[in-house]
């Protein structure tokens, strides 16, 4: 039997724990600050267990981003390095700044307006667990709450490590003529070469899900690029190429609303009022797919399973022909606790892009027809020779 629920049932003589901010006084100031620039241990574990439950939610009087800004670490056995490390709100399901809600198994953020960021992963350790908050706004982090629960016991021997790996790319079309190769008649690709990679990882374990982040500047439809898995270095075609971005995520025909299952879904589609902090102060364009997208897929039935390397990875459009900004945070199971590989920019090339307005959407139809003369969407390509 397999499944959430598989295991309820079963009687064991594990501890359970919990570290938590609440007020040690015995008064209701259930929460911690960190300084600007500042870490916050926020629980210090010894020994073997599982952490089962983790959720945080925090305030800044000042720095709206405080989410994006402010990292989540976490330390296995001792190690030097983080085996997870990832912008707090793309870690738990929120990017760019807003606050929106997200509700899938191993990831949640709830009420209100999504602050309130939970996670189910998990997490096993052997020789000890450290989990820190980082702050790198420039600002104080004014309220952080949080509880890590967890249970101490042995832990069996073919039990992973949890790792999440951050990634973010502002792509560049690699095709000849720019985004007018992102109509038909299509390039060829048959490599991963120019995809954006959102997982590179070596050793022994299993991939078990992603939540992507895409802002893309034009309506073109963002989701044509394949997803490609090279399992323990192997040669092009690889053993997983999928069909398109949407397919990968269990969707279909470029959709353009919310949808949210257990284990895949859209949390946030071009179009919505989130209330952001960023300057999206009012609804968004909903001109196609233009501006923000929040897609998540996590396998928790059909885990990605390598014996020595994984490198995941995306098209940006088929064949690499569309410019986005893309986020990614992915989470896999390892052999051993492994440093995250998190490719983590400073804080002032994380922000999120700026609102495309009027100007902007004329500017691009006006570059659109000067490479495809005509029509705005490239339609003379049916006519060419």
């Amino acid at each position: 039997m397999n499944g959430p629920l598989a295991r309820i049932s079963r009687i064991t003589d594990a501890r359970t724990r919990r570290i938590s901010s609440y007020d040690r006084t015995g008064a209701n100031m259930d929460c911690v600050t960190v300084p600007p620039g500042g870490t916050r241990v926020v629980a210090e574990i010894a020994g073997s267990g599982c952490i089962t439950h983790m959720w945080f939610t925090m305030w800044s009087e000042v720095d709206a981003l405080i989410r994006s800004h402010c990292l989540l670490r976490i330390y296995w056995d001792g190690a030097d390095e983080p085996s997870v490390e990832a912008p707090i709100g793309e870690l738990f399901g929120n990017a760019w700044g807003e606050n929106y809600l997200f509700s899938s198994l191993p990831l949640v953020c709830g009420p209100r307006d999504g602050r309130a960021m939970t996670s189910y992963w998990p997490m096993a350790f052997r020789q000890g667990a450290r989990v820190e908050v980082v702050n790198q706004s420039e600002s104080t982090l004014d309220r952080l709450y949080f509880y890590v629960d967890y249970e101490e016991r042995e832990v069996a021997a073919d039990e992973g490590y949890f790792h999440a790996q951050y990634r973010q790319e502002l792509t560049n079309s690699h095709a000849p003529d720019g985004e007018g190769d992102a109509m038909p008649p299509v390039i060829p690709n048959q490599s991963d070469a120019g995809n954006y990679v959102f997982l590179d990882a070596a050793g022994q374990g299993h991939y078990v899900g992603v939540n992507l982040y895409v802002e893309s500047p034009t309506p073109l439809w963002y989701g044509e690029g394949d997803d490609m898995f090279r399992i323990d270095g192997e040669e092009y075609p690889y053993s997983l190429h999928g069909t398109g971005t949407e397919d990968y995520f269990n969707t279909a025909w470029s959709p353009e609303y919310e949808f949210q299952h257990p284990y895949f879904g859209l949390a946030r589609v071009p179009g919505r009022e989130p209330g952001l902090a960023d300057g999206w102060t009012k609804r968004d364009y909903h001109f196609w797919w233009l501006g923000r997208t929040h897609c998540y897929r996590f396998h928790m039935e059909d885990p990605v399973r390598f014996r020595s390397s994984l490198r995941a990875s995306l098209e940006h459009g088929h064949a690499n022909t569309l410019s986005l900004m893309l986020r990614s945070v992915a989470y896999w199971y390892q052999s051993a606790p492994v440093a995250a590989g998190s490719v983590i920019p400073p804080v002032a090339e994380r922000q999120p892009m700026p609102p495309i307005i009027d100007q902007d959407i004329h500017h691009w139809r006006d570059t659109w027809m000067k490479q495809n003369p005509g029509d705005a969407w490239g339609n003379n390509w049916r006519t060419k020779s």
